[in-house]
């Protein structure tokens, strides 16, 4: 077991003598001074790992030995220890980001769990959770075989990305390659269940349905609209996974408390052109093709697939006979977001404002075209990671926080989620052929049946056909389509980036939160 040094300075250390035996006792080195100063010195000639530091001393005081400390080596933890429960030293000592703060008489188990608190932590709580992930490990993997609801499947998938999140901030992250190999195994299960299932609801032929992108607004934000006298801002970030919206949420709780956390599944194909337009238009992809052939862009035409949202959420507000007066906004960098932001105040008369942010999708493309973003996000943790970032810096946070000030309801949701393609799967098609790398659709193309999920009536699944032979055929699990053509080079290029498109629970399952300002 690793000893620590621990530097304690206190006016009246001898009569402490007790209390630093049984840290002693405990493995614990200990050097003891009983002046400001003399810390100081010490401080400056030798390593320590944490100071217990007394506030009251004579000379150089607890607060101003704290400040020369984290001068000369601020990484390191200081706990506070005094006799004065006054709340201006306090929140001093807090403000000079103490580590921990401690009321004397001390007692030795108080110092213990201080102690182990600061410098034991990581260690104690990897422990506690590689020991509860493995108690969960058996009851998840028995759950997979079961016949399980839309709903159960969303709760598996939360309960996934719960494990992997906190498995990701353990010491070694020793139980990583379990919780992937679990969620493959999920993937695997859940393609089957998309594979029974999803034609069926998409058809009404079934009776437990989940709520999916072209039920979103009549059943989830028109209701919201009607039972607040606030305005509603939905806000649409494009490719937000599950467990990137969970790294958001504890900035974003800053200034909202979440009312609720719901998980919908997006259409087929999981991409912005079907899933989004569903979402705005209130209609599958037929629908939106035979109604308003006009704004219906194939995929092999050259057009941009997401011109006509604006549009289509006007159509959806007179279908629904709802008249509130409503906005849309489409942000596609910086300076759009710090536009929005600039002329915010004429928001307010708007019931609804939509607001689409396109960062996520932009990442997940410049992560499959630049090597550098590659090196930045070699895989789902660290594309967390950069997530976070960007929001962090992001007129969007600075947007949320104007919502907040405004007392706004708010709504954060997506359109569909993406996946770390692993493994290739051979496909050859024509020169009519659709590029994406999750699903495939077209008259003639040569696969075998097996790990694919093959359409080959569309028009049963909703989805508009260039021709009457055309057949749909979806990726499943971590798979991605490669012509043999330049295969290897194909391989290498695609493998490891994040893709959408097909099936998987990353893809298909999403969220939607609905928030209230914390200042209401």
């Amino acid at each position: 077991m690793q000893r620590y040094n621990i530097l304690w300075a206190d006016d009246e250390i001898d009569l402490l003598k007790p209390h630093i035996l049984f840290l002693e006792d405990k493995g614990y080195d200990i050097t003891p001074v009983n002046s400001g100063a003399d810390a100081i010195e010490e401080f400056r000639e030798k390593n320590f790992d944490i100071v217990f530091l007394d506030e009251n001393m004579p000379g150089i005081s607890g607060l101003e030995t704290l400040n020369e400390l984290k001068i000369i080596r601020p990484a390191v933890p200081v706990i506070m220890i005094t006799k004065s429960e006054e709340e201006h030293i306090m929140e001093e000592a807090i403000g000079s980001k103490i580590t921990d703060y401690l009321i004397k008489p001390l007692n030795p188990n108080q110092i213990l769990l201080s102690v182990k608190k600061v410098l034991d932590n990581k260690r104690l709580v990897s422990e506690k959770t590689n020991m509860s992930y493995q108690r969960d490990f058996r009851q998840l993997g028995m759950a997979f075989g079961e016949r399980l609801s839309p709903g159960e499947w969303a709760d598996i998938y939360k309960k996934l990305v719960f494990w992997e999140l906190e498995i990701d901030e353990t010491e070694n992250k020793s139980m990583a390659d379990v919780i992937n190999m679990q969620k493959d195994e999920a993937n695997s299960n859940f393609a089957k269940f998309i594979m029974d299932n999803y034609e069926d609801w998409i058809n009404g032929d079934s009776d437990d349905v989940p709520l999916m992108s072209h039920q979103l607004f009549k059943e989830r934000v028109f209701p919201i609209m009607k039972e607040t006298d606030r305005p509603v801002y939905f806000v649409l970030i494009d490719n937000l996974r599950y467990d990137q919206w969970k790294i958001l949420e504890p900035l974003i709780s800053e200034y909202f408390s979440v009312d609720s956390e719901e998980m919908f599944y997006s259409i087929l194909p999981t991409t912005t052109a079907y899933a989004r337009n569903a979402i705005f238009s209130g209609m599958m992809p037929t629908e939106i093709a035979k109604k308003y052939p006009n704004m219906w862009v194939y995929d092999d035409e050259d057009e941009g697939k997401n011109l006509h949202e604006s549009e289509f959420l006007d159509i959806q507000f007179q279908q629904n006979k709802v008249t509130d007066k409503h906005s849309y906004h489409k942000i596609t960098n910086v300076q759009a977001g710090r536009d929005l932001l600039n002329k915010f105040s004429n928001l307010d008369s708007n019931k609804l404002n939509v607001i689409v942010y396109n960062f996520v999708d932009m990442l997940s493309h410049a992560r499959t075209d630049s090597n550098m973003v590659r090196e930045l996000a070699p895989d789902e943790s660290a594309y967390r990671s950069i997530t976070r970032s960007w929001f962090l810096h992001s007129p969007l946070y600075d947007t949320l926080k104007m919502i907040a000030d405004k007392k706004g309801k708010l709504v954060i949701t997506t359109d569909h989620g993406t996946i770390r393609v692993k493994r290739p799967f051979k496909i050859i098609g024509d020169r009519n052929t659709n590029t994406n790398l999750r699903y495939k659709h077209g008259k003639n193309l040569g696969y075998t049946d097996k790990d694919v999920f093959t359409v080959r009536k569309p028009e049963r699944f909703f989805l508009p056909k260039a021709n009457v032979s055309t057949t749909f055929v979806f990726a499943i699990e971590d798979y991605f389509f490669a012509y043999p053509n330049n295969y290897n080079y194909y391989v290498n290029y695609y493998k490891d980036t994040f893709q959408h498109g097909g099936v998987s629970l990353e893809e298909v399952i999403i969220p939607f939160i609905t928030l209230t300002p914390k200042n209401v």
